[in-house]
């Protein structure tokens, strides 16, 4: 097996076969370790793993776990780097895509990008909804604003560019697609992903409600199609009512 290169001060674990790229931890000022992982799903792996060693009282006392694309920041440790030489030794077990109940979104695919994403597809514009309503997703990440959550599940045959022109306004509730990414937009704001719908009757983020964000790291999201919506939905919340479920950011 090899290692990855170390920098000062890092801790780097051992690759799993040759020619692998192993993560590295690196100390982030006297409380905190980022791990930096070689792909997106190893970072959301480790995220996962985290979450279940907090549950269960195995991880030392820290303040936040805060995964990224391809990064896992953990804050407020007492001792980071205790946390830093045990890492190495851990076994990551693979991505458990079925834990937890899935928030439902219903959708009407009506996005002014509908097209240009079909043709990148390669299927009729109609078709898109299908494919995209047929997919389970998770929330690897949030940033870019509050409420946002990177959604990952597609597969790599529907990846798209993100706009060579961002717009300088996208209305709130806009469902886009960039890269392997998909996103709600939680309130108006430039951007340049590709915009395929529309989320109805759904908050993505309020002040006044506990959790504030509808969407946390690690949540299962499936989209429905809005004439296939039940009556009342998962997702539906008024202001102040309560979730239904249950940030680095590639941009928007």
């Amino acid at each position: 097996m090899t290692d990855a290169p170390s920098s000062p001060g890092s801790v780097t674990f051992a690759a799993a076969s040759p020619g692998d790229t192993a993560p590295v931890i690196l100390p982030v000022g006297r409380h905190g370790l980022l791990v930096e992982l070689p792909t997106a799903e190893a970072a959301e792996a480790l995220h996962a793993e985290l979450l279940r060693r907090r549950a269960e009282g195995t991880l030392a006392p820290l303040r936040e776990i805060v995964p990224g694309a391809r990064t896992v920041l953990l804050d407020g440790l007492t001792d980071p780097g205790r946390l830093a030489a045990e890492l190495p030794g851990w076994r990551i077990p693979p991505l458990d895509q079925g834990a937890g109940a899935a928030v439902e979104i219903p959708v009407r695919y009506d996005g002014p990008d509908l097209a240009d994403v079909a043709r990148l597809w390669g299927v009729a514009p109609g078709e898109v909804g299908r494919l995209h309503a047929a997919t389970e997703f998770r929330v690897a990440f949030c940033g870019f604003a509050p409420g946002f959550g990177y959604l990952t599940g597609l597969d790599e045959k529907y990846h798209v560019p993100r706009r060579s022109s961002p717009r300088t306004k996208v209305p709130a509730g806009a469902v886009g697609l960039a890269g392997g990414h998909t996103g709600v937009y939680p309130r108006s704001s430039p951007g340049g992903w590709q915009l395929i719908g529309t989320a109805v009757d759904t908050v993505l983020w309020d002040p006044d409600r506990d959790p504030a964000a509808l969407l946390a790291p690690g949540t299962r999201v499936r989209f429905v199609p809005a004439r296939e919506t039940r009556e009342t939905l998962t997702v539906t919340s008024a202001p102040g009512s309560g979730s239904a479920s249950g940030a680095d950011a590639a941009g928007s």
